[in-house]
């Protein structure tokens, strides 16, 4: 840590203690979120893909507060006042970055200017950008798909929990992070796997929005198209758009749409019927955990999850 973090940090030693204990009162018992500790190390993550790969970072070393719930488009999902505030009174924040978090990237920034160390981990894992549509040649926020990438990332979280956050345990992190990591590496391996039983003629995928090209680049599949043609579920498809993709669906002979299962499926059920070939609509967990139970609990569990619901649904006759 710098001096100057380190003074800036000192600074608001007091202010921060009264913020912290008052953030912990309004958000005791808030679904999806840590509660602050006054006296413990602060890290604040914005998505709950990236809170639970922090956490199985962290473990019990410092408070760990998740600012997306369950179930949440990360292209969409705010933040309250007092979560707004444990931004800034953060000893470190995590945020996914290139442009994913759209509603909490100022909070962010005033943080940065407030003098907290962040990490957008987006950046710092060799990001794609998008190849086609409304998005194309824009960074592609949506690196978690590939769990090569997340492997990357899990080193990256480790050393800077390691640099900013006083107080931990440094042979702990890192004793986490290598087992974590491990893991990451034997999903990734399972997945290639699993795909392999794919027919390469197959490897097509059509989802609801462009979500999947970092999966698509690491395990060779080909993306035929998205129902809304843009890198957020805030976008909107034309007529003109569902016509087009409706003819390259008919043109590769593509057996699946996938729909994210946190948004509605209509459109991917409009674009069924605008097609002449039979097409299933498979819901997939592509940008948001669920609730423990619900399919999607963890990453690891996210993506063994989509992994087979992917793979049945390019196999099945």
């Amino acid at each position: 840590m710098s001096d100057d973090c380190a003074t800036a940090r000192r600074r608001r030693g007091p202010a921060r203690l009264l913020l912290a204990s008052l953030t912990a009162v309004v958000l005791l018992g808030a679904s999806g979120c840590g509660t602050a500790d006054p006296g413990r190390p602060s890290v604040v993550v914005t998505t709950n893909i990236l809170g639970d790969i922090t956490r199985n970072i962290i473990g019990d070393e410092a408070e760990v507060t998740v600012l997306m719930q369950a179930g949440a488009d990360p292209h969409s999902f705010g933040v309250s006042a007092p979560q707004a505030a444990s931004i800034e009174q953060a000893d470190l924040v995590v945020y996914n970055g290139l442009g994913l978090e759209e509603n909490v990237l100022r909070h962010v920034e005033a943080a940065e200017e407030a003098g907290v160390s962040t990490l957008a981990v987006g950046d710092a894992v060799d990001p794609l950008t998008y190849t086609a549509g409304e998005s194309a040649d824009e960074p592609d926020p949506h690196f978690w798909t590939d769990p090569e990438r997340v492997g990357a990332a899990v080193g990256l979280i480790a050393d800077q929990v390691i640099e900013h956050v006083e107080g931990v345990d440094r042979a702990v992190v890192e004793k986490n992070a290598s087992a974590y990591g491990a893991q990451v590496t034997g999903l990734s391996s399972w997945m290639r796997k699993q795909f392999d039983t794919i027919p390469s003629e197959r490897r097509q995928l059509v989802t609801n929005h462009h979500v999947f090209g970092y999966l698509a680049q690491r395990f060779g599949f080909r993306i035929v198209g998205a129902v809304i043609p843009s890198g957020t579920t805030l976008a909107s498809p034309s007529a003109s758009d569902l016509t087009s993709l409706a003819t390259a669906i008919e043109t590769a002979g593509v057996k699946a749409i996938f729909a994210d299962s946190s948004q509605p499926d209509r459109l991917a059920q409009v674009l069924k019927h605008e097609s002449d070939i039979e097409v299933d609509v498979v819901p997939l967990f592509s940008e948001s955990l669920t609730e423990k139970g619900k399919g999607a609990a963890t990453y690891l569990e996210m993506m063994r999850a989509n992994t087979r619901s992917i793979t049945k649904g390019l196999t099945t006759e």
